[in-house]
């Protein structure tokens, strides 16, 4: 499809730092609070539980649509849409008669062609099939006005309102994923963007109307006024919108490196003065976008908020629906204009790469804000929630349930967290390069792209496989639970072992570089990085200094749950030949170390010798461990069958 491209330029950053762009952290401060960790994305995920059902259609798949004109006739207070939509289109093939998608519920008046009314029907679910009177050929530009009007239906998250605010009605659309059929004639897929839109809304005196783009005029008549927004960017059937009410109007400005970006608000009379002191909070985060990633990519146009009846928000293309003004909530829906609306999923199986990047940048501006918490407790929020179910992938496996496309906990916080283990896994300077690449890559820059898109220019940037990077956290389920052995062989030495089980099947082993911290008793610490390949894995870290205390993961680069067994600065290791058991005394689980042979059977006895537990070890290993949780208070007999030796140990349970 044809694209009208921006001339972006790209701010390079030497010596990348999330910090380079300091966010205000006063601002942070006075607004950051639960709902801000927590539900920093849309009020979508309110209607989750509802298991709404939704599929995507195949209309239109012989026209690629450059060009829509659409005029609507809006009265606040009436739940009822009049007008004309004229779809300027290309000719894929020879073409005789094409379809687009529309709800049974709008009544078509008339379709006009070169000034004559042609034939419609409606077939099937959603199906408007438009018949030519001639055939006209491929590549042929043309175009068609469907006249039309109707009480439209109301699906998914609510793709035509009639609502009221202090008692003012109001209309809003909001058509994710599904929803735009509804309320006007449209090809209503992720594989063809409008190259560009005109919006043109009558409404009752007394009403603005806001809408995507430039407001590039406005009338006003005896009973009626007339917005006209034009938008000269590709936008994707979901992001065109409209809302009208009694808006008040005000601008905020953000200045990036191309340049001023307006940021224009549509906000409630009667919530002016909250607004006011909020939106400005918003330009911060443009400006931290537009230095780690690109200029803001509408920044000739404008960005800007609608206010309507959700406690959440929607990203319309250039001007964000607001049910509030939290940063958090602002920081999300801006976020996807990069992320969602520039670079737009090319399947709803794809969601992370809208919804995902949106929740991660987010938290970038808690990262840029160093001296407050917000950042790790983010971080761990996320791994709460992840953590809080064994199941589900990133890779969104039914796109007919808006519930599951809109997972709060897969698509966006396992999602933002997908990206954050990337960015660990590739490095910094490689993962915000391959970001950037993927936004400016010319066959995805203002049009579609899967998650295969962004893994390759994480490959290119970073010069690694990521298959089963992939393979593991995007398309396999759940996530991985460390049992993590620390024994202090020596003041200077750290065997480190680490045992892996996974939350589910789909996952044989999340193969990650797993970070230990080692702090010593001169007050330093240093960071080792382990790439953890097999279950069971044992390392040997050897250090200059008398080692105090360990750490596993303890800036949360990886969505787990651990389990740590430690003899550092507490227990004594007791060594026989080539065994190490520890800890001892144990409270839990008591670990066996092999160094020159392998371990065939572990086995617990009373002070007697009778023997209590017998544990064999598959195909014999270097290491084994026995739980004593349930076993009482006491003394008792460890024996360690090795292929060379036999080793006896008393052990204390506490």
């Amino acid at each position: 499809m044809k694209k009208k491209l921006l001339n972006i330029f790209l701010l390079f950053l030497i010596g990348f730092s999330t910090k380079a762009q300091q966010v205000d952290n006063q601002i942070l401060q006075d607004i950051y609070d639960g709902y801000d960790i927590n539900v920093c994305s849309h009020t979508k995920q309110k209607m989750l539980d509802k298991k709404l059902k939704a599929t995507a259609s195949s209309a239109g798949l012989n026209i690629d649509v450059i060009y829509t004109r659409m005029e609507w006739d809006i009265d606040p207070a009436v739940a009822n849409i009049s007008g004309v939509v004229t779809p300027y289109f290309k000719a894929l093939n020879n073409l005789k008669q094409f379809s687009l998608e529309k709800d049974a519920a709008l009544i078509v008046d008339s379709v006009i062609y070169h000034g004559n009314s042609i034939t419609s029907s409606d077939s099937a679910s959603y199906f408007m099939n438009i018949y030519l009177p001639a055939t006209i050929s491929a590549n042929t530009i043309d175009s068609v006005s469907i006249y039309y009007h109707g009480t439209p239906t109301s699906s998914g998250f609510g793709s035509f309102v009639q609502n009221k605010h202090n008692g003012t009605p109001i209309i809003w659309t909001l058509s994710e994923p599904y929803g735009a059929r509804e309320w006007w004639p449209c090809k209503n897929d992720l594989n063809d963007k409008i190259d560009s839109i005109d919006v043109i809304v009558s409404c009752p005196n007394g009403n603005r109307a806001a809408s995507n783009g430039v407001l590039v005029s406005e009338s006003h008549g005896a009973n009626k006024s007339t917005y006209h927004w034009r938008h000269r960017h590709p936008i994707a059937t979901y992001l065109v919108a409209f809302a009208v009410t009694n808006y008040a109007v005000y601008s905020d400005f953000a200045q990036i490196a191309s340049g001023q970006v307006q940021v224009l608000n549509y906000i409630y009379p009667e919530d002016s003065n909250y607004a006011v002191a909020h939106t400005p909070d918003v330009v911060s985060a443009i400006q931290l976008y537009s230095q780690l990633f690109i200029d803001y990519p509408f920044q000739d146009e404008k960005y800007g908020h609608a206010q309507f009846g959700w406690g959440g928000g929607m990203e319309h293309q250039t001007m964000s629906f607001m049910g509030g003004f939290s940063f958090a909530l602002m920081a999300h829906e801006l976020a996807h204009q990069w992320f969602g609306d520039m670079v737009t999923c090319g399947s709803w199986s794809d969601i992370w790469l809208n919804e995902g990047f949106a929740t991660y940048l987010t938290a970038l501006n808690y990262e840029a804000a160093p001296t407050l918490p917000y950042w790790a407790q983010w971080k761990q929020e996320q791994i709460n929630k992840i953590t809080s179910d064994p199941n589900g992938s990133v890779f969104c496996d039914d796109t007919t349930s808006v519930g599951r496309i809109f997972s709060s906990r897969l698509s966006y916080s396992k999602g933002a967290y997908v990206l954050h283990m990337l960015r660990w896994t590739v490095g910094d300077s490689a993962f915000f390069a391959g970001v950037r690449n993927y936004l400016q890559d010319a066959s995805l820059s203002y049009g579609f792209a899967r998650t295969s898109d962004l893994k390759q220019h994480l490959e290119a940037s970073s010069g690694m496989n990521l298959n089963e990077f992939f393979a593991d956290w995007y398309y396999g389920e759940g996530y991985p639970t460390y049992n993590v052995t620390f024994n202090q062989t020596t003041p200077t030495t750290l065997k480190v072992i680490l045992d892996q089980t996974q939350s589910n099947s789909s996952v044989s082993f999340f193969e990650m570089p797993v970070p230990i911290k080692v702090s010593f008793d001169d007050g330093t610490d240093t960071v080792f990085v382990l790439h953890h390949t097999t279950s069971g894995q044992t390392f040997t870290l050897n250090t200059t200094k008398t080692i105090d205390d360990v750490a596993f993961d303890p800036e949360l680069h990886i969505a787990c749950l651990y389990n740590i067994s430690s003899n550092v600065g507490i227990q004594k290791v007791e060594q026989k030949g080539d065994f190490y058991v520890y800890p001892n005394p144990v409270i839990n689980r008591v670990y066996v170390n092999a160094e020159n042979e392998l371990i065939k059977r572990v086995e617990i006895m009373d002070i007697q010798g009778r023997i209590l537990k017998t544990i064999d070890v598959p195909n014999s290993r270097t290491n084994a461990f026995i739980d004593m949780t349930d076993y009482a208070t006491g003394s008792y007999m460890l024996r360690v069958y090795g292929e060379k030796s036999t080793y006896l140990q008393k052990l204390i349970k506490h």
